[in-house]
């Protein structure tokens, strides 16, 4: 395993030095030689204010197991603003394709992920990838920081009626006024958001399902190609849903979601096919 920790910024005075672990397959001359394969960069939630251990290293594991590079970001959280943490994602994004003949990355196949509100950043990009006033800064092209899919879990969108409002306001701070409705993601959607995966569950009272639903009317309506999970059960949170993101008090467990990484995990062969036995590698 490549398992290192690359800086996207350093710590300032006004935030904490943003990172991203890498957990990437190492090539195989007997195995798969010159094999690529999709990678996938994982945004944790933590409401803006922190980034959760829940939804980071054991998520990682799960779907490289599959056989997918990925990799956890730590970004920028409150007292840091918007856009902060979004300019770090597209900053990471374009590294992974920079080093994609390092990592034997598929440049076209860098998926982002994102939980809670970490699955807001996550989105974000996917709305704003092509809005060049929101990344001059960095001097990031659009094409450097476009993501090819997003997987969504139980992730803040709204600022809305059923809008996650501490997540807002540690993002904006005293721009809260002035960015909410701008940073209300399913009113950001448009052809050029990537394809995505969402799902969610009823009993979240948190972050409500209304979040995942009002962004996939707004795939719908726009063309995006998407697929959606509703479970019954489970409250906010739950990262795999088993006992390998569960915490010490059982939090998080909840065995009526835990199959939505099977499920993403078929979604992302049926999308981004990476490996034919007999074909050869590209």
């Amino acid at each position: 395993m490549i398992h290192e920790k690359v800086i996207i910024q350093e710590k300032t005075d006004q935030s904490e030095e943003a990172y991203m672990i890498t957990y990437f397959w190492e090539e195989s001359k007997e195995l798969y030689p010159g094999q690529r394969r999709p990678v996938i960069l994982i945004c944790p939630g933590g409401a803006y204010r922190m980034t959760s251990d829940r939804e980071a290293e054991g998520i990682a594991l799960r779907f490289m197991a599959e056989g997918y590079h990925t990799a956890v970001l730590r970004y920028s959280t409150a007292p840091a603003r918007y856009p902060a943490a979004l300019y770090q994602l597209a900053n990471a994004v374009s590294i992974l394709k920079e080093k994609s003949d390092d990592w034997l990355i598929k440049k076209d196949s860098v998926i982002v992920m994102g939980f809670s509100a970490g699955g807001h950043l996550a989105a974000s990009l996917g709305v704003f990838w092509n809005r060049p006033e929101l990344f001059e800064k960095p001097e990031l092209s659009p094409e450097q920081i476009r993501p090819a899919g997003m997987i969504l879990s139980y992730p803040v969108i709204t600022s809305g009626e059923y809008g996650h409002q501490e997540s807002f306001k540690n993002l904006l701070g005293e721009r809260y006024e002035e960015l909410k409705d701008m940073l209300s993601l399913e009113k950001q959607v448009s052809p050029d958001t990537p394809r995505t995966f969402l799902w969610h569950t009823m009993e979240d009272a948190t972050v409500p399902m209304e979040n995942s639903l009002l962004f996939l009317q707004a795939l719908r309506h726009n063309g995006v190609p998407a697929e959606y999970h509703l479970f019954p059960y489970g409250k906010h949170g739950v990262g795999l849903g088993n006992s390998l993101t569960a915490g010490e008090d059982g939090s998080g467990f909840a065995p009526c979601a835990d199959c939505w990484s099977m499920l993403a995990a078929k979604w992302l062969l049926r999308e981004f096919p990476w490996w034919t036995p007999g074909r050869e590698f590209r």
